[in-house]
């Protein structure tokens, strides 16, 4: 199945699908291990700086053999691509869908960027994302409150660049949140209404159980998850290391692995209460 035919199945049952950023090889079982533990179908993503660590390659090779080995229903999908010429790569190396981020440029910038990189993954028969509004990344203010995705600029964006998922700024933001988050559910349901496109929340790390349930049943399909995966690596490893003296990384990293696949197992089981 394709991930476009999956996320429109999930979107018509009200579910959530999970992409989950990877990093190493430990980030990546620690995904699929949960994803193989709950039966989950999965989006496996790669940044531009995670891709330059790794290797485009190489990720790529490491990540479908993962799948293969874990026997776990997914897609390979760049996340937060900031070029058409990083988008074009991943294409040429099989990636199942890319994002092309032109939100921080004008709407008519936004517009022809992400039309290009459709027009560019048809050939492929990749599936396209892009963001439309302000969804704060790391080191960028979380205070901005005007721009949230207007119902007229979502059907317009779509309209003119026929992109399949879109990822709307309703209040959520990349990083860890200073505050509680509130996600605008009315717009949210509005935008959910207008049009048909599956879409995204970004910035899903620490916002609350209970409202990642309520924007999945009013129109969220798929769910980005990175910066909690990453904190909840590193805070494991840091601990064995405090506590140990050992050197040996196959002995350190395994509790850090597992500490993901915990939490992953509590995200799965979070956006799939349907």
């Amino acid at each position: 199945m394709t991930l476009q035919e999956k996320l429109k199945e999930y979107q018509q049952k009200r579910k959530g699908l999970l992409a989950t950023n990877f990093y190493n090889l430990e980030t990546l079982q620690g995904v699929l291990i949960a994803a193989s533990r709950c039966h989950a179908p999965v989006i496996l993503q790669l940044t531009r700086s995670s891709i330059e660590y790794m290797g485009l390659r190489e990720a790529v090779a490491l990540a479908r053999r993962s799948m293969e080995t874990f026997e776990v229903e997914g897609w390979l999908h760049l996340d937060h691509g900031d070029s058409y010429e990083l988008v074009k790569r991943c294409l040429e190396e099989g990636f199942d869908s890319v994002m092309i981020d032109a939100s921080n440029k004008s709407f008519t910038e936004n517009v022809e960027i992400t039309r290009q990189v459709v027009e560019e993954a048809q050939k492929y028969n990749a599936n396209v994302e892009a963001e439309l509004g302000y969804i704060a990344k790391l080191g960028q203010s979380q205070m901005v409150k005007t721009t949230n995705t207007t119902v007229s600029e979502a059907v317009e964006f779509v309209r003119q660049t026929s992109v399949n998922t879109l990822a709307i700024a309703i209040g959520s933001s990349h990083g860890f949140y200073k505050s509680e988050p509130h996600l605008n559910i009315q717009r949210l349901k509005e935008i959910h209404k207008a049009i048909e496109t599956i879409l995204v929340l970004h910035g899903s790390s620490g916002i609350p159980d209970e409202m990642l349930q309520e924007a999945i049943s009013n129109g969220i399909t798929k769910i980005n998850l990175a910066t909690e995966i990453k904190d909840t690596f590193m805070k494991a490893l840091k601990q064995t290391l405090q506590d140990s003296d050992e050197i040996d990384l196959r002995k350190v990293f395994p509790n850090a692995c597992e500490s993901v696949v915990d939490l992953l197992i509590h995200k799965f089981r979070v956006i799939n209460i349907n």
